[in-house]
């Protein structure tokens, strides 16, 4: 028997939904952002199979500290408002800060972005912002993967995930086992919402519908809870290396807020007994109160309230660590103070 062939038109990839020949542009478009990011150690980076990086020869005893996290639900409203250009500083921040708080300096970072249908210009916004942040934190832009993937995702959304890979001298690491009753919590001022409760954001702005306020902080409201998550590596990580100021452990306040990340670098036997009126609520958090209708306590565990890194200080250094910081550009409050553990392990005053 003879089978006969049936001509059929070529199906070719682009016609599947995927456009190699986009994805080849935007590489073109995103290696001089990532060549910005450049710093010592970085052998191969943007367009191999695989990134290399020399850790440096100035560790002694070097500990790699690594995380991975993404921006949430945040990205919905980027997609809303088509407000790309900051989800990437969002999502290095969220890595980098978390690398910090071992005390360890951010050395590399990779990024995953992945869509349904690739938009060039929207994903060089949001890999703009990924370069702008590994700038402001000194952690190279050395690798990441495009994913192109008809029928995973509506029509101009997309996902995002993050990885760092920092260092610190093993003898330097930061572990919370020498916090001590009597401790001073120091409480570095957030941008705002930062990444985290955002699905708790997105419905504060539909429940205020039209009646949502034009401003928020001085700025156009999408604005005010767009603004970027704060980095804090360079100055923090000048603040570790001035002895003299004894720092004991770093928290970095995402999901969980304070009540839920201040306990992990703590002593089991240890509490932090925080005064809620010793720093500042933007008028975004006060809004996000009073239309929420949540309490201090909710507050305090959805959202960073206004602090987005926690610094555990000795109480003799507390003054000069704090007036540093300052000296760096922050904006800090003394927040509260280690106290023996009784119920919980934070309370609010």
């Amino acid at each position: 028997m003879t089978s006969t062939a049936t001509a059929t038109t070529p199906i070719h990839y682009k016609d599947a939904g995927v456009d190699i020949v986009a994805g080849d542009a935007l590489i073109e478009r995103i290696k001089p952002l990532a060549k910005r990011t450049m710093r010592e150690g970085v052998l191969a980076g943007i367009g191999g199979f695989g990134a290399m990086f020399e850790v440096s020869k100035k560790y002694k005893e070097p500990v790699l500290v690594s995380g991975t996290d993404g921006v949430g639900t945040k990205l919905k409203l980027a997609f809303e408002w088509n407000m790309h250009d900051t989800v990437g500083i969002d999502l290095v921040a969220m890595s980098v800060n978390d690398v910090l708080v071992q005390g360890a300096e951010p050395l590399f970072f990779l990024d995953y972005f992945a869509c349904g249908k690739l938009d060039i210009d929207t994903a060089a916004a949001v890999v703009g912002g990924i370069a702008k942040g590994c700038e402001e934190s000194g952690c190279a832009l050395i690798g990441g993967e495009t994913a192109e993937m008809p029928g995973m995702y509506a029509a101009g959304e997309y996902d995002l995930a993050g990885f760092c890979v920092g260092a610190v001298e093993k003898s330097k690491i930061l572990t919370g086992k020498d916090v001590a009753e009597g401790d001073v919590v120091l409480g570095l001022a957030s941008s705002g919402v930062h990444s985290n409760g955002f699905s708790l954001v997105r419905k504060c702005v539909e429940r205020s519908g039209a009646n949502m306020p034009p401003q928020l902080d001085g700025r156009p409201y999408r604005e005010a809870l767009m603004e970027p998550t704060k980095l804090y590596v360079k100055p923090v990580l000048e603040a570790l290396k001035a002895p003299d100021f004894m720092i004991k452990a770093l928290a970095h306040i995402t999901g969980g807020g304070l009540l839920e990340n201040i306990p992990r670098v703590l002593p089991d036997d240890l509490a932090a007994e925080l005064t809620t009126n010793a720093w500042p609520k933007s008028e975004v958090f006060q809004w996000l109160q009073a239309t929420s209708g949540i309490n201090d306590t909710e507050m305090a565990r959805t959202f960073n309230w206004g602090i987005g890194m926690v610094v555990i200080v000795q109480a003799s250094s507390s003054k000069a660590c704090q007036a540093f910081l300052e000296a760096q550009g922050q904006s800090v409050f003394e927040i509260g103070r280690i106290a023996k553990r009784t119920t919980e392990a934070v309370t609010l005053h």
